[in-house]
């Protein structure tokens, strides 16, 4: 029979490993700090140089060279790089080099022609500045067209038969003209891009003429997006800058427009299929507004593939 004594002993107590001292928190990961990106711009017609930073898109850049110059962003036509000649080689699309000077092309004089279309093709190839006009990018030679000089690469084309088409893309504009029909006349109202010689007086007060900009070769680009913001890449590679003109060429021979920024769209979703019907599906998903035809989305993606077997 257990004592009174044993029962009131007190029980050992197992040993407790002794508990480290809370560790301090580990700082938060700093978040990347965005490289603060500055660009050069004048007015292609001259001016002294004004910097913008801060834009994701093109009609964002657009308002900001607008401010940098105390004008409305709707007096911009377009823009080109490194050169403030109408050169449509030169044109702005999605990409800027970080080491781009932009020139801004702004509205000059008004002018109305009118055209009667004898050929089912007028010989216009038609893009946009991404901000609601559409202008000429090129003129075929012996066209329509060609054969009437007030009609210039870089006029903007804002009415057609005094309908104005200020707001629509260039595959809209191109449509129209083409549904136009043969052996009538027409009219369109163009406005050609400020002449240097509009702004001689002006200009011998500014600080700088336009000059072809200087600029190092860095491969780093700034991509526009319409949607979302605008990320820092790296330039495109030889595979995607030779599939991106193919596509370009055949955008223009089958719609009549050209934009670069389209055909490197289609040439990044190329990328993510396997085969030609994946890539129907989703072009039809990210660029369903254009209702490319079946035989124009075969050809694309044999361009493609030929371009990516050129480029090993």
């Amino acid at each position: 029979m257990e004592s009174a004594a044993a029962r009131e002993a007190p029980r050992a107590e197992t040993p407790r490993a002794p508990v480290p001292p809370p560790s301090p928190a580990e700082p938060p990961a700093a978040p990347r700090v965005r490289p603060r990106l500055v660009f050069r711009t004048q007015l292609a017609h001259g001016s002294p140089t004004g910097k913008i930073e801060g834009f994701t898109n093109v009609r964002e850049l657009y308002a900001k060279i607008a401010e940098a110059f105390g004008i409305a962003p709707t007096e911009i036509l377009f823009c080109t790089l490194n050169s403030h000649k109408v050169d449509m080689q030169k044109l702005l699309g999605g990409q800027i080099g970080l080491e781009d000077f932009i020139f801004a092309h702004v509205r000059g004089e008004t002018k109305e022609v009118e055209v009667t279309k004898t050929e089912d093709a007028l010989g216009l190839t038609i893009t946009d500045n991404g901000a609601g006009y559409a202008f000429i990018k090129r003129i075929k030679e012996g066209s329509i067209i060609n054969r009437i000089e007030a009609v210039c690469v870089g006029d903007s084309i804002e009415a057609i038969n005094d309908h104005s088409i200020v707001g629509c893309r260039h595959y809209e504009v191109a449509k129209m003209l083409r549904e136009l029909p043969k052996s009538q006349p027409f009219t369109l109202r163009l406005v050609q891009p400020r002449r240097a010689f509009d702004m001689i007086g002006q200009r011998s007060r500014s600080s700088k003429c336009p000059v072809e900009a200087r600029v190092a070769s860095g491969r780093e680009t700034l991509r526009l997006r319409s949607g979302g913001a605008a990320t820092v890449e790296e330039a495109p590679s030889e595979f995607e800058e030779e599939a991106s003109r193919k596509v370009d060429d055949l955008l223009e021979s089958y719609m009549g427009i050209r934009d670069p920024e389209l055909a490197s769209t289609m040439v990044e979703t190329s990328k993510k299929t396997g085969s030609v019907q994946e890539f129907a599906r989703c072009l039809d998903s990210v660029l369903g507004e254009f209702a490319f035809p079946d035989e124009f989305v075969v050809e694309v993606w044999a361009a493609i593939g030929e371009a990516r077997e050129a480029c090993g």
